[in-house]
């Protein structure tokens, strides 16, 4: 039977009572995935003042920051080790195993005691429940989007498996919600201390309900067609990544179709938040309420475009995602800054900042993991505009000039009290105090949503979330169908969490890194763009279009 025509013909029926309970059982797991990344992502302040009250604040910091990034290296070897498990044993017993594994962990966070009362155990502790939150994630995806590609009819792969994307942001929206009802409920002062764990609780409900659905399912048709004829793989690792011909096929998803769609689908939703709360100096409370919003409007489109993929294809909606992400950040951008802090979008077009310094004594502050302290006071006086979100350009100085700050014809020297001197002149300038500034966007409650300047966000942020909903909804249906039902699992997995895991995950600290090496608010923007732009290219050039083909009958 042809791979690419056998299911062309083929008309989709509705779908069954058993085939809905497989999308829900397995959808889950994606709910776990992000419900877990945003509260860990949220509350690394908290984590860190918990887990790592040892050391200095802003050496806690970095080490929240990487036991949350130890997750995200970890995903693609977690995609090899159950990978090769569900292509050996079955679909259904190994996303069972993974989604025990994540849920637990995180369930533990939220009982583990903190540093405090136990000491160095405890950080190295919730290293260890992250590395196998990592591990788990890595298996978890690819199980879930091939159980349900597998039990899906032809014609429909791309609509029943969105409901898996769909879910994705579901998770992160219940975790918003969760960590706002708690804060509400509990206050600030005893939700740093303790209200904190409730949200990592409240996990082993989801596991709960997961668990008891997925033991009720049997194992995928195609896994028992291949078991009967005896056509599984004795080697997934093998065939998988040491046959040129399948390689070559890993290399083109991950580089073709999931870097473009992780970076975009990381910039719609988590680099936005990270702009708003740590560029804009939007509160936390509104920029958590906007995305929300954002979310809620634009979830439905994940379904749409997994549905509209059944009909033209998975490549043209995925890469045109991409193109037109890539040719949109920069004006959208600068407009969320128009609108949620106007006071800062006049001030850089309007004050001129240079750090004058003999060239010998910079250096680069390109700093993805966030773990570098700088010493040399002209980086020390860079790292401090960026994180102040003040646009500046850096001015060689005669060898051996002291550093100085030319704030439009003020000078401010580089002296011990150089972070107060500057803030003066930066004010003085014209730049707000973010602390007073009155122009930031402002949510008092979840449903004021009718300012014109929150709508314009909001709005905004919608348009971030369509051009995630485009390349994410229908990458799950893509990816199935480009390998052989009998390593699909391990193929498909890992270039999908080093998509989304290592091009994704790293986007918000690597970007905020180049704003730091250049003074330029939206030059991170160049991260996905130019990752974008490069599936772009790859895709439309040597990625297959795979809609019609039969995945039940390629082996």
């Amino acid at each position: 039977m042809s791979v690419t025509t056998a299911g062309a013909a083929a008309k989709p029926r509705p779908m069954t009572r058993e085939e809905k309970k497989v999308i829900f059982a397995s959808s889950l797991g994606t709910v776990f995935e992000w419900y877990d990344f945003y509260l860990y992502g949220s509350l690394a302040a908290i984590i860190g003042a918990q887990f790592f009250s040892a050391y200095p604040p802003a050496t806690r910091d970095i080490f929240a920051l990487l036991a949350f990034a130890a997750g995200f290296l970890v995903r693609p070897f977690g995609a090899i080790v159950f990978g090769r498990i569900g292509d050996l044993v079955g679909r259904k017993y190994t996303f069972l195993v993974t989604i025990l594994i994540m849920g637990l962990s995180t369930f533990i966070v939220g009982i583990l005691p903190n540093a405090a009362s136990i000491g160095i155990a405890a950080p190295i502790i919730l290293i260890a429940l992250r590395l196998l939150q990592g591990l788990a994630l890595g298996g978890e995806y690819g199980g879930a989007a091939t159980y349900v590609a597998e039990h899906a009819p032809h014609g429909r792969r791309g609509f029943y498996t969105s409901w898996i994307q769909t879910t994705a942001t579901l998770g992160l929206f219940l975790s918003l919600i969760i960590i706002l009802f708690t804060r509400t409920l509990t206050g600030e002062e005893a939700f740093r201390d303790w209200g904190w764990r409730i949200p990592f609780l409240v996990s082993i409900v989801l596991l709960g309900v997961s668990v008891w659905i997925r033991l009720q399912l049997s194992e995928s048709p195609t896994f028992k067609k291949m078991k009967e004829d005896g056509t599984t793989s004795k080697a997934p690792l093998t065939e998988a990544f040491g046959r040129w011909s399948n390689l070559k096929i890993v290399l083109l998803a991950l580089f073709g179709l999931v870097a473009g769609q992780g970076v975009v689908w990381y910039t719609g939703q988590f680099y936005a938040l990270f702009f708003l709360q740590s560029i804009l100096k939007v509160d936390g409370y509104t920029s958590n309420l906007l995305i929300a919003w954002s979310l809620v409007f634009g979830t439905g489109f994940f379904v749409f475009f997994g549905w509209l993929s059944d009909k033209i294809g998975r490549k043209p909606i995925i890469l045109a995602g991409c193109l037109i992400a890539a040719a949109s950040y920069f004006p959208l951008f600068n407009m969320i800054t128009s609108y949620a802090n106007p006071a800062l979008e006049k001030a850089i077009q309007n004050v001129r900042v240079t750090v004058v310094s003999d060239p010998a004594n910079c250096g680069s502050l390109f700093n993805p993991v966030g773990t570098r302290i700088y010493s040399a006071p002209c980086d020390i006086a860079r790292d401090f505009l960026a994180k102040s979100s003040v646009k500046y350009t850096t001015e060689a100085g005669a060898a051996g000039t002291p550093v100085q700050l030319k704030v439009n014809d003020a000078v401010v020297p580089y002296t011990a009290d150089f972070s107060k001197t500057a803030i003066a002149a930066l004010q003085a300038a014209g730049y707000p105090n973010a602390a007073t500034n009155k122009d930031i966007v402002k949510m008092s409650h979840p449903f004021d949503i009718f300012q014109p300047r929150v709508a314009a966000v909001i709005g905004l942020l919608f348009i971030l979330v369509l051009f995630v909903t485009m390349v994410y909804g229908p990458i799950a249906a893509a990816l199935v169908e480009l390998f052989p039902a009998s390593i699909r699992y391990t193929s498909m997995s890992l270039p999908y969490h080093i998509g989304n895991g290592w091009f994704g995950g790293l986007l918000p600290a690597t970007a905020f890194a180049m704003v730091a090496a250049t003074g330029d608010i939206y030059y991170g923007l160049w991260y996905p763009i130019v990752i974008a732009l490069m599936t772009f290219v790859i895709g439309l050039l040597f990625v297959p279009e795979t809609k019609d083909r039969n995945i039940d009958h390629w082996h």
